[in-house]
């Protein structure tokens, strides 16, 4: 008796990134003068001109660089004040900042029945309620350091998820792509790791 199996479907999967392909600018600067105002922001900033010079001249890396940044705002904050910070950013403000285009996509995808996650570098903490909000499936993002008190360090839980990592955490998810059909949306250099893996890659396109 021969025994016929019928092949398993493969999954679609639609992969966006978040700053500037989903949106039209960065979700991070906005987010610090949204949890310090333009004031407090700016005097940041000031003392934060050396690193940026450096990173300029390839002397800081773009991982110690975002700490740098987030242990001057953020150092010794509780994780359940940032989590609120992060809800009423991503429910307040951060729909400003869509691109229309973009979201068209999305929407086309999740009509289709596909399988969509947000992957950036930028932090969990407002990313994930607002991919709730909208739709998405899971988050692979950035994520602060807590210490044993539930504060922030300043540091990162791990890399930034930029580039590699992006590709590394894309692939620890949703495991080998023979598994799947993927597109990935994105618009910088780091996208182009998840890029490579794509069937569909668009870049700076959603056409």
């Amino acid at each position: 008796m021969i025994i016929h199996f019928m092949p398993i479907p493969m999954s679609t999967v639609a992969v966006f990134d978040f700053d500037k392909t989903l949106t039209t600018r960065d979700s991070l600067l906005p987010f610090l003068f949204f949890t310090h105002g333009w004031l407090r922001t700016s005097r940041h900033f000031i003392f934060l001109i050396p690193i940026f010079v450096q990173f300029l001249f390839n002397k800081q890396l773009r991982q110690n660089v975002k700490e740098q940044i987030l242990t001057s705002f953020y150092a010794g904050c509780s994780f359940k004040t940032m989590q609120e910070w992060g809800q009423n950013y991503a429910h307040q403000q951060l729909d400003r900042y869509l691109n229309p285009l973009a979201m068209k996509r999305l929407a086309w995808h999740q009509a289709q029945g596909h399988r969509c996650l947000l992957i950036s570098a930028s932090l969990d903490l407002y990313l994930k309620p607002w991919a709730q909000r909208h739709g998405f499936e899971e988050i692979l993002s950035s994520r602060l350091e807590l210490n044993k008190n539930q504060q922030v360090t300043g540091r990162l839980a791990g890399l930034n998820c930029w580039g590699p990592e992006k590709k590394q955490k894309l692939l620890d998810y949703l495991g080998p792509k023979a598994l799947y059909e993927l597109y990935v949306y994105g618009d910088s250099q780091g996208d182009q790791d998840i890029l490579t893996l794509a069937d569909h890659p668009y870049y700076r396109t959603f056409e």
